[in-house]
This record gives structure tokens, C-alpha cells and sequence, in this order.
């Protein structure tokens, strides 16, 4: 297995780097908003929209190319692809690729590139995930790779750990789909790994988010159930899933399941309970469930994420 370039920080800064969904926001304080402050709000928000317009787009011309006409070889694929690739290099938020039937990139966009520490796509080509991704993250990867090409596992909006841009980790929504040729047989996949961005606080709804989000993080040790939400929010179920994917890019129980990996991350580095405790405080009583959820998300479970982290 190659080494990674990656200049990777101790997973102890999993801990330190507090990966918050939202902004605390205080009304008891007046605030005074001039020209500039109001042009940034407008910037930001404008950028919000573009990620996520952005994101729709990828998404749907991934679809629309997966259902189309079935190329014969990985080749042919790439031969299509290849001149929406100075598309993809300018995409700073999301990594894009495609793989072959070995989980080998044979493609990659500039941001995933640079997350690998490169400068040259070439340099990635040929190699798995776990062998350019650190070994915390690396082989997580690569396993979810083998599924989606073995058993034709289409993966969408999972939540997992990623490489950002400052070398740290944080979360992203995966999206991955087997390529088939024409004859059915799977040939590579391809995949979007979208940076999770801060919450949206221009969103009409925030206000009311923010109170849901701060109730998840008070009570995610116990069963947090969705008409708890929808009462503390004062909207509809279906409001409360529309909403939060808007503002927050998830869904409540996605909200709610980051938070508790974020604590099981915390108690698995900086304590030494046994892992049947951890699931307790992690609001999850059933340690298989746990574990599931864990690896799912690091691609490790509890107890060899402690073991690679010691």
C-alpha cells in the first residue's frame, strides 16, 4: 500500500475542532447593520445558493447520465466525462471522481486532488482511497468502494467523515452509483462528496431550526422522536424534513445521528469506558446499532477506530 502525502492531524483534533451545524445566535442584543456588513450577508447567502444549485446540477446530470445510453467500457465513460472536467475543477466544496472496477481513481477534480495533498490528477490515478487517504479515513472508503462495485449499492446522502480543504476532518454527504456497460456487468462507479456547509441563518425558518438544533444536542443521549421536534418548531412533519434540509443540508434524523457520533468520536479518544457505555451515552441502545452507524460513518467500528487513533 502507497503512503499518503496527506499532511494528516492526530484525530485527537476531532476533539478540538468543534464541528458546529449552526452559529449561536443571541436577539437580546441589538446589531447595527451597515453597507458592507449587508453585502457580505448577500454574498454569503448567494454562495449558499450557488453550492446547493450546484449540487442539484451535478446531481441530476450524474443521474441522467447513469440512466442513458450504457457505455461498453470504462474508457467511454472518461471520453465523456472528460470535458466537464474544467466544470468540476472549479467546484471548491465538493469532491468528484470516478473509479474503476478495482476502486482505482480514473478521474478526480481539482478539490480532490488538493485534499490528497497533490498537485497533479495524474498522481492520483491508479491508486485506491486507502492509499491516499490517511489510514483513519483510507480504507473506510475503499470498503464502501467494494460494495457499491460488487453488489451494485447505489449510496446516497450519506453522512461520513471527509478531508476538508485545511487537512481536518469533517462531515460530507456522499452520493455513489455503480457504472454499468452494455451488457449489465458493473465497470466502475462514480461519486460527489459534498462538504456539509454551515447552517443557513438567512433562512426564514432559522430561528425556529436553531431551537431543534439546540434541543438535539441537549437530548441526543436518549430517543429523540420527530413529533418532539415538530412540537418544539411549530411546523408539520413534512415542514421540519424540508426545512432542515434547506437549512441545515440534513434531515433531522441525520441532525440528530451527527450529533451523537460527534460525542462517540470525543468518548472513544479521551476516555476509556467499554464500547457498550459509549452507545449508552450516545443515545443508542442497541451496541450493534451502534456500531453499524459508526463504521457506516468512518468506515471503522468503535473499537478498531479507538485501537488506530491510540
Amino acid at each position: 500500500m502507497a503512503t499518503s502525502s496527506c499532511d494528516w492531524p492526530s484525530l485527537n483534533a476531532l476533539a478540538r475542532h468543534r464541528l458546529m451545524l449552526c452559529p449561536v445566535v443571541d436577539d437580546d442584543f441589538g446589531t447595527m447593520t451597515t453597507l458592507d456588513s449587508a453585502a457580505g450577508m448577500a454574498q454569503s447567502a448567494g454562495r449558499r445558493r450557488m453550492s446547493g444549485a450546484v449540487k442539484v446540477m451535478l446531481h441530476s446530470a450524474f443521474a441522467a447520465f447513469l440512466q442513458g445510453s450504457r457505455p461498453r467500457s470504462i474508457e467511454h465513460v472518461l471520453s465523456g466525462v472528460a470535458q466537464l472536467l474544467p466544470l468540476l475543477d472549479v467546484i471548491p466544496n465538493a469532491t468528484i471522481f470516478i473509479k474503476d472496477s478495482d476502486a482505482r481513481y480514473v478521474l478526480a477534480n481539482r478539490t480532490l486532488v488538493q485534499r490528497c495533498g497533490l498537485r497533479q490528477m495524474q498522481s492520483l490515478l491508479g491508486k485506491t482511497s486507502a492509499e491516499v487517504f490517511p489510514a483513519q479515513l483510507g480504507p473506510g472508503y475503499t470498503e464502501q468502494d467494494r460494495r457499491v462495485l460488487q453488489a451494485g449499492v447505489v449510496l446516497e446522502d450519506q453522512l461520513e467523515l471527509h478531508l476538508y480543504g485545511s487537512h481536518e476532518p469533517g462531515w460530507c454527504l456522499t452520493h455513489k452509483w455503480p457504472l454499468y456497460n452494455d451488457v449489465g456487468q458493473i465497470i466502475g462507479l462514480a461519486g460527489i462528496s459534498v462538504d456539509l456547509q454551515s447552517a443557513s441563518d438567512t433562512h426564514p425558518a432559522y430561528q425556529r431550526l436553531a431551537v431543534v438544533d439546540e434541543y438535539i444536542r441537549v437530548h441526543f443521549h436518549r430517543r429523540i422522536r420527530l413529533v418532539e421536534l415538530t412540537r418544539i418548531a411549530g411546523i408539520s412533519v413534512a415542514q421540519l424534513e424540508r426545512y432542515c434540509k434547506r437549512v441545515f443540508q440534513l434531515t433531522p434524523r441525520q441532525m440528530i445521528q451527527k450529533v451523537r457520533l460527534e460525542h462517540a468520536h470525543r468518548l472513544l479518544l479521551h476516555s476509556e469506558l467499554p464500547i457498550t457505555e459509549v452507545a449508552l451515552q450516545c443515545g443508542y441502545t442497541d451496541h450493534s446499532a451502534f456500531t453499524r452507524q459508526f463504521k457506516s460513518s468512518t468506515g471503522f467500528t468503535p473499537r478498531q477506530y479507538r485501537q488506530t487513533s491510540a
